[in-house]
This record gives structure tokens, C-alpha cells and sequence, in this order.
């Protein structure tokens, strides 16, 4: 049995580890925001057949 205990310990750690990692860059990473432009060649709008 703690054999068991020791295996569902770690487990939990490392799931409250990348929990605290998820909840880190929510609260502090802020995304880049801004205008983007792709141009697009006539040839593919308009595809000769």
C-alpha cells in the first residue's frame, strides 16, 4: 500500500505543478494584439480554367 500512496502522491504533485504553470501564464502572459495584413496573389482569387 504505500507503494500505491507514494505513485498517487507524485501523480498529484506533478498534476498541481502543471496546474500551477497553466494558471501562471493565463495571469500573466499577455498576448500580442494587433493588425495583420497577408496579400493574396490575383492567381489564386481568380484561378484560370
Amino acid at each position: 500500500m504505500p507503494t500505491l500512496f507514494r505513485f498517487l502522491m507524485t501523480i498529484a504533485i506533478l498534476a498541481g505543478i502543471v496546474y500551477g504553470a497553466m494558471y501562471a501564464l493565463v495571469m500573466f502572459v499577455e498576448p500580442n494584439t494587433g493588425e495583420m495584413t497577408v496579400r493574396i496573389p490575383p492567381e489564386k482569387l481568380n484561378p484560370s480554367q
